[in-house]
């Protein structure tokens, strides 16, 4: 039996399309489209988001941080990234600034596990464009916390992110990212100091300058006083 000509065809694009998917990320977010979907059930009581977050049709739910809350904890980068899993540790990532305990996910947030690569660090990037190793299209770190350069749709993609951890009920919010004020105290000492030392070489050059002019008045007052 002849098979028509429209079922040919659209069998061949569907697999030309399904060729193309990567597989590992399409699970990823089903996955964690499902989660977001049963917590806003659970939250707030619709029964029908389902359908609009499996679809990709809603907008992520806005976090609002409060980073200046008497009772925010703050997390530097170095200690963040001690909480890899090993040696005991909880199992921190951090996106767009805002921490996480993932150790209840322990299947996949531990070494080996699919989620690894953002665990002990903010990965912000990778949350957006899917990459995970390596540099991604505008060349920059896949698990680099910058925004710059990404899409609307990337952007999404990370605020869906942020709502998984921020409304899922295993995971909890811990506190905010910030800098080591030591180091801040260091790097501003070490601006400071390079803007006196440049202040200084200006200054001694200013004055040579200076010397050059009274050298060249002197020579054409004795010029003067020859002739």
């Amino acid at each position: 039996m002849a098979i028509p000509l429209w079922l040919a065809t659209t069998v061949g694009v569907t697999g030309v399309l399904l060729s193309k998917v990567d597989y590992n990320i399409f699970f990823m977010k089903f996955f964690r489209n499902l989660s977001r979907s049963k917590a806003r059930a659970r939250l707030y009581n619709n029964k029908y988001a389902m359908i609009p977050v499996m679809l990709g049709i809603e907008e992520p739910i806005k976090i609002k941080d409060d980073i200046e809350a008497e009772n925010a904890m703050h997390i530097t980068r170095e200690q963040l990234e001690e909480m890899d899993g090993f040696e005991g540790t909880p199992l921190y990532l951090s996106i767009k600034g805002r921490v996480y305990d993932v150790s209840a996910g322990g299947k996949f947030y531990a070494e080996g596990g699919e989620y690894h690569d953002w665990v002990g660090k903010d990965a912000s990037r990778s949350f957006g464009t899917g990459c995970r190793g390596g540099v991604d299209r505008t060349g920059m770190d896949c698990l680099s916390e910058s925004l710059e350069g990404l899409t609307d749709n990337e952007m999404k993609e990370i605020d869906r992110w942020l709502e998984l951890y921020e409304t899922h009920d295993k995971y909890t919010f811990v506190g905010y990212l910030v800098d080591d004020p030591v180091e801040k105290i260091v790097e501003r000492v070490h601006e400071e100091n390079e803007a006196a030392e440049a202040a200084a070489a200006a200054a001694e050059a200013e004055d040579l300058d200076d010397d050059d002019d009274d050298d060249e008045e002197t020579e054409q007052q004795q010029e003067e006083v020859a002739a």
